[in-house]
């Protein structure tokens, strides 16, 4: 019979050990989430900033409409090609995502070269400033949209390192092309030297990867994951096509200079929104990770994520606030005035996302593609209407606040089918 003290001397059982290790490689990946989109976000911080101390204030609004459409076509490409990638090939053997890669890959290059033809002729069209910049915006989208897909790439795989790296060749060729395009002083050298930079980190990621982008695989994935796809598909483009329509209506509105201010205001919270969108790299792929190994620990998992990114989304902008007028404007030159104005409410509208955003991994782990797609299309309109509504009120400081009340709303619902989606599965399960 086993004595007290030999149960005492006895080793620990390695449950612990495990539970340890498995912690372990989450923070790991987590920290690589938030390196990767560390470099990412301070390229577009310092694009945006360099952009709108060069060009002033209208070029700047000009320039801010080119990159909301980019916005759009990526959600396109992500949600075709990358968002059912990271569901559903998220810590699989090596050779199978080899092979699903390659696939979505070429789906994104696919994308990319189709919505870029059609830039090209609508900028065509256009004419002006804005038909140039959208001219050059569509000769880049397919090198955009690759080197975004390889990043989704190396998270799915679980090396969140090698995505960190590719940022980093994007930041370094970005440096000669932006001194370039300062010489040329216009919004579509801008354009160009942004995308042509992002087109090198693109190839980069081939070698990388050791993997050649396969577009004549693009029909096979979009059929084999269509369930998926053309659901994430609509709920992306919901998302970023809000914003673009909140765009494109506050400059009929107000005027093309609002929509300056509104994107001078985003620029101040980008250390948060890298972090922001840091975490989204990999919160899906760990929120599938705890429903394999501990489906009860899901919804705790989403809250502790979405309640954190709200907490520091509020001390971001509290700390904003305070920051002084003469940094304002040595950051932001002739936007500071106006886009100090809009700090509380995008704060505001940044916690609410951030919030949204854990209820909104769950979702996705869980494959309950037509509730996220549910709840994506209802904050997506009230994103749409709270913002436009707002600027017919009280032009841009209203928008602002109509879009804080529509992210709050929006979040409310994430949550409310979360907890119906788990619900649902304990009742399967028993």
């Amino acid at each position: 019979m086993t004595t007290e003290r030999e149960k005492a001397a006895a080793p620990a059982a390695p449950g612990g050990e495990t539970r340890r290790t498995t912690r372990r490689a989450v923070v790991g990946r987590l920290s690589w989430g938030l390196a990767d989109q560390a470099a990412s976000s301070l390229t577009n911080f310092a694009v945006g900033i360099y952009v709108a101390r060069s060009l002033g204030l209208a070029a700047f609004g000009v320039f801010s409409l080119a990159w909301v459409t980019y916005g759009v076509v990526l959600s396109v490409s992500r949600g075709l090609a990358t968002d059912p990638l990271v569901v559903r090939f998220s810590g699989v053997p090596e050779a199978s995502w080899r092979g699903a890669v390659a696939r979505s890959s070429g789906t994104a290059l696919g994308v990319g070269a189709a919505v870029g033809a059609g830039c090209l002729v609508a900028g065509t069209v256009l004419g002006g400033q804005v038909g140039l910049a959208f001219a050059c915006l569509g000769a880049m989208l397919p090198g955009l949209l690759l080197q975004d897909a390889w990043r989704y790439s190396f998270f799915a795989a679980g090396t969140g390192r090698k995505a960190f790296v590719n940022d980093l060749v994007w930041g370094v060729a970005l440096i000669p092309a932006m001194v370039v395009a300062a010489r040329v002083g216009s919004v579509a050298a801008f354009v160009l030297a942004w995308g042509a930079s992002a087109a090198v980190a693109a190839a980069y990621g081939c070698l990388q990867s050791g993997i050649r982008p396969r577009p004549a695989g693009a029909r096979e994935w979009l059929r084999t994951h269509r369930d998926l796809g053309y659901r994430y598909l609509v709920e992306n483009t919901s998302v970023s096509g809000a914003s673009q329509l909140r765009a494109y209506g506050l400059g009929a509105i107000v005027g093309v200079g609002a929509v300056g201010v509104v994107r001078g205001a985003e620029l101040l919270l980008g250390p948060f929104l890298a972090v922001l969108m840091g975490l989204s790299l990999v919160t899906v792929a760990e929120a599938a990770r705890v429903l394999r190994r501990a489906p009860h620990r899901l919804g705790r998992f989403c809250l502790l994520l979405g309640g954190g990114q709200a907490a520091a989304a509020l001390l971001w902008g509290a700390a904003l606030l305070l920051m002084p007028d003469r940094a304002g404007a040595f950051v932001l030159g002739d936007v500071w005035r106006s886009a100090s104005e809009l700090i509380v409410p995008a704060t505001l509208s940044v916690a609410g996302a951030g919030l949204g955003t854990g209820a909104a991994a769950g979702l996705r782990a869980l494959g309950a593609a037509r509730l996220s797609l549910r709840c994506q299309l209802f904050a997506s309109a009230c994103y749409a209407g709270g913002g436009i509504g707002g600027a017919v009120v009280a032009g841009t400081i209203g928008s602002a606040w109509g879009v804080a009340a529509a992210s709050t709303c929006g979040s409310a619902v994430w949550w409310l089918h979360l907890r119906s989606a788990l619900r649902e599965r304990r009742r399967g399960g028993a």
